[in-house]
């Protein structure tokens, strides 16, 4: 199955909730943990047992358990295996980026099958051009895995680069967001057979004004396959789910909804029932 494809099954029988395990320092405080590896372990395996069942997404976000070294990696790991057994889809949040092998060193490490790192698909960013992505691009393909790439974030310092005008090249007079876009709808309707979702999809600020980037929501999402969406924002940074199809226009089929503090601060006793009520509330919302 391609990763579209498995997209589209958890969409269908589990909803487009993506819970964030993101053991900030002070969650861990809030939660009685430590601040060690350990704590981290703790933090990461209750996440999961929370999710499981209630809804299908997870995205660790890596730098916090990377902070603690090989330890840390570690614990990730046993985190990431837990997912993977509870059945969940893994994206794993690691913006990485680069050119040629590295690139493609970096892919293997977090989509190749059995890998300790492995997962269902990972965030990059493409600074060097969505080009210098096409090996792990190619890679996940092949592995049945998906990428998200880094096109219109909700942070303010990213608005002048990602809302700069390219200036030549068959992009030309296009923003670098909305190139973003059509280069990543290019590689998907390049690969062979139908599919509801493409393998590539995007990372989508749920916070930030999408004109601004120079992307029209009523068009940008009209081609096939449709683009998987990566939207963080919702919950603690503003963002309403029942404002997502207003937000995403023809790109919200391919919506998921990422949340993160606005669920962990529920704490380890409340989170199942946090998740469990924030995915009827996505469903209800029929994003």
């Amino acid at each position: 199955m391609t990763f579209g494809d498995r997209l589209a099954a958890v969409f269908a029988e589990r909803g487009r909730l993506c819970v964030g395990i993101d053991p900030h320092a002070h969650l861990l405080e809030a939660w009685g943990l430590p601040a060690t590896a350990d704590g981290l372990r703790s933090f990461g395996l209750t996440a999961v047992e929370a999710v499981a069942g209630r809804a299908g997404i997870v995205k660790p976000q890596v730098a916090f358990f990377e902070r603690f070294g090989a330890a840390g990696y570690a614990a990730l790991e046993d985190v990431l295996a837990a997912a993977r057994a509870a059945g969940l889809l893994v994206i794993a949040d690691v913006k990485r980026g680069d050119i040629g092998t590295s690139v493609t060193a970096y892919a293997e490490a977090w989509l190749t099958p059995g890998s300790p790192l492995e997962a269902d698909a990972m965030t990059v960013a493409a600074y060097q051009g969505v080009g210098s992505l096409a090996d792990a691009m190619a890679l996940g393909e092949s592995a049945g895995k998906g990428l998200f790439v880094l096109a219109a974030t909700s942070n303010p310092e990213a608005a002048a680069v990602q809302q700069a005008v390219v200036q030549s090249g068959p992009r030309a007079n296009q923003s670098v967001a909305r190139a973003i876009i059509e280069d990543v709808h290019a590689f998907n309707q390049e690969q062979s057979g139908p599919r509801p979702f493409g393998s590539v999809g995007l990372v989508l600020g749920a916070t930030v004004d999408l004109a601004d980037y120079g992307i029209d929501v009523a068009t940008a999402g009209e081609r096939t396959p449709a683009l998987p969406v990566l939207a963080p924002g919702f919950g603690h940074q503003g963002a309403r789910v029942e404002d997502a199809a207003r937000l995403f226009g023809s790109l919200a089929s391919g919506v998921i909804v990422s949340e993160s503090r606005g669920l962990l601060t529920a704490g380890p006793a409340g989170l199942a029932d946090a998740v469990a009520r924030r995915a009827e509330e996505v469903r209800a919302a029929h994003v």
